[in-house]
């Protein structure tokens, strides 16, 4: 790793909601191979989230876990205090938690749908609202990235609450964006495509009926041959909360090989 790339969080306390597993705990790996002071991760899962810390802590980062349910605002809020009580602050954050439930239109119970928004929505705004106030209260710039999903765009049939969910957090991003552009707080999106994690082997197998195999199969059909990579686009997470990502916000990127609008 080159020495700019290795120093690109340099100094920055760093939150990855959602970071005990899979994308997250790959982002937060990264955040720490870049230099970042300290690497929070928060998620339901304990034990996973002390082993991620652990691993943090072992690349040279001081690595932090928090457990938190951010379907409570409450912990939401909570979760990024106890950040800045820790650490005295917070310069970056990942809005990485999310849930991928099925349910279509005409399936989803108000439980199901409620749970989406309280994951998917509701969590992110507070996260994003506590950390903002830290960010303006000490008149410093801050970075958020917020993992999104190319289904916002429309997405599938069954899966019409977690769309919901997720364009409303698209349209979030680019107006918390805007408000706090002159606080020099940059927000920006990222519309996640599929993405192979051990979370997509569960749901293919569970929701889908896959069976061993089915990740071959599904490259063989894609045009650059492969699903998305998390090492790729942590890489690129990193770098859009990092300073070399320049005066971008309130962009949301399509991270997918399918092009939105594109015809054959």
């Amino acid at each position: 790793m080159s020495a700019l790339v290795s120093d690109l969080m340099a100094g920055k306390v760093v939150l990855v909601v959602g970071g005990t597993q899979g994308l997250g705990a790959q982002i937060a790996r990264r955040a720490a191979e870049c230099g970042a002071e300290a690497v929070v991760v928060s998620g339901r899962g304990e034990d996973k989230g002390r082993s991620v810390a652990e691993q943090l802590t072992s690349l040279g980062t001081k690595g932090g876990f928090v457990k938190a349910d951010i379907a409570d605002s409450q912990q939401a809020l909570d979760l990024v205090e106890q950040v800045v009580q820790t650490f005295g602050r917070v310069d970056a954050v990942v809005n990485c938690a999310a849930t991928t439930s099925r349910g279509s239109l005409v399936e989803t119970t108000p439980e199901l749908f409620d749970q989406h928004m309280n994951v998917n929505l509701k969590g992110p705004f507070f996260v994003m609202q506590a950390a903002v106030k830290d960010m303006k209260r000490r008149s410093a710039p801050g970075t958020i990235v917020n993992i999104l999903s190319i289904s916002a765009h429309g997405g599938q049939p069954y899966l019409a609450p977690y769309v919901a969910s997720k364009a409303g957090l698209a349209g979030l991003t680019k107006n918390v964006a805007h408000a706090h552009r002159y606080d020099r707080i940059r927000i920006n999106g990222l519309n996640m495509g599929w993405t192979i994690t051990d979370g997509e082997d569960v749901v293919q197998r569970t929701a889908h009926g896959a069976t061993d195999g089915w990740l071959e199969e599904a490259s063989a059909k894609l045009p650059m041959g492969k699903l998305g990579q998390p090492d790729e686009i942590a890489d690129f997470v990193v770098y859009l909360l990092s300073e070399r990502s320049g005066v971008v916000t309130g962009s949301i990127i399509d991270w997918d090989q399918i092009v939105v609008g594109g015809y054959d």
